[in-house]
């Protein structure tokens, strides 16, 4: 049960949520907690501190809002207050908001929409916007052969927004168009590694400020059960993409291209379901900055390295895990069911499609935890094992 009280902290502790006015439906049940919050991660560092979740349920007794104040101290950037609300409402619509101050550099404003089911299911839609100071980013140089040694640290400062409009064609059909605006400057970051401005001063996107405005359109055939928590089906997403240099007057257009396949295997109980994920990127055009190219790292793919680890224009990658329920509780007013998974990640980038060899694919075995409540919410940890001493990655919703 420790292990369980322990995932379940995580659980909350990973949907954090800042303050709205709403009306309270009727009988709806209101709980709010204080519980520890500690983790760490490869490139991160360790935090320690309280969480206060607050979980509003309807009067069937699904999740309504979730929020929570919280204050940990890392061991990087020093003390962080962050403030943070997801509201969850029929039809897997979902709307977020998170505000966070750090004592040294860090900041985070961001706020997301996403209506699945828009104007009686007919469309998708979501837009949203973010500004952040991430000041542990790293960056190993580009390429598969990049040595551990090579690493470097900086502050990525960045200005996001983006919208995305889809059509369906039928239920499991969606068409989409979308565009997205990225502003980037590298500053000096809060670690003692070297500075990447300096040792990579030559890497397109490293000097000066880059300001990306890209252009979408994307092809999902998506029949799983559910878009957050599926136990069953097959999803398959494909993207073109002409993104516009604003800064590069040499060398101002690129393209991006990407096809995923994810498929479930359940098993006749759906107490164990075996994930597979293949995926393919592709980038295309001169001087692209590094931080717009395929990379492989971090909690969605390759997990027993840190965050892009490698980097390079193009990537092959695929995962396979297996989903183990546990047991299902009551915490908070609220189902959730707890699952182990053990997994691994491989996969490569490459500059060329000829250089694409079995020999340079990296592997990583590791083992996930993960805390849900259906439909909407899933928090999670896992653990990847590397030559590198591998990386722990708490999230949320599942790497695929």
């Amino acid at each position: 049960m420790t292990i369980l009280r322990g995932l379940a902290g995580c659980l909350l502790c990973l949907l954090a949520g800042p303050a709205m006015v709403w009306t309270e439906p009727a009988r709806a049940e209101v709980q709010a907690f204080p519980i520890p919050s500690v983790s760490t991660t490869r490139n991160d560092g360790s935090d320690a501190g309280l969480i206060v979740p607050i979980l509003i349920t309807d009067p069937d007794g699904e999740l309504k809002y979730l929020m929570a104040p919280m204050v940990v101290h890392n061991s990087i950037v020093g003390t962080r207050g962050t403030f943070n609300l997801f509201r969850y409402d029929p039809g897997g619509r979902q709307m977020q908001f998170i505000a966070s101050l750090t004592e040294q550099i860090e900041r985070k404003l961001l706020f997301n929409y996403t209506d699945p089911a828009f104007s009686n299911g007919r469309y998708f839609l979501n837009f949203g916007g973010t500004f952040f100071k991430n000041a542990t980013a790293r960056f190993w140089g580009i390429g598969q052969g990049t040595e551990e040694g090579d690493e470097t640290n900086y502050t990525a400062r960045e200005i996001r927004a983006n919208w995305r409009f889809g059509v369906y064609a039928n239920e499991v059909t969606l068409v989409a168009v979308s565009q997205r605006f990225r502003d980037v400057r590298l500053q000096r970051g809060a670690t003692d590694l070297p500075f990447t401005g300096e040792v990579f001063s030559d890497v397109p996107g490293v000097g000066g400020t880059t300001v990306i405005i890209g252009h979408r359109a994307s092809f999902f055939y998506d029949t799983r059960n559910s878009l957050i928590t599926p136990t069953d089906g097959m999803a398959v997403g494909a993207y073109a993409e002409l993104n516009q240099n604003v800064r590069n007057g040499d060398h101002p257009v690129y393209s991006r291209y990407g096809l995923e396949v994810k498929k479930l295997f359940p098993s006749e109980s759906k107490r164990a379901i075996l994930v597979v994920r293949a995926e393919l990127q592709a980038t295309i055009g001169s001087q692209v900055p590094f931080f717009e190219q395929s990379s492989l790292g971090g909690q969605d793919n390759l997990r027993g390295f840190g965050a892009d680890r490698f980097i390079d224009k193009h990537l092959i990658a695929a995962s396979v895990e297996e989903r183990i329920h546990l047991v299902r509780t009551r915490i908070a007013g609220v189902t959730a069911d707890f699952e182990v998974a053990p997994f691994l990640d491989t996969g490569q980038v490459f500059s060329d499609y000829r250089d694409v060899s079995f020999k340079d694919y990296r592997m990583t075995p590791g083992i996930g935890f993960r805390g849900i409540v259906r439909p909407n919410v899933v928090g999670r940890i896992d653990y990847g094992f590397s030559r590198e001493g591998g990386a722990v990655f708490a999230g949320l919703n599942f790497p695929y």
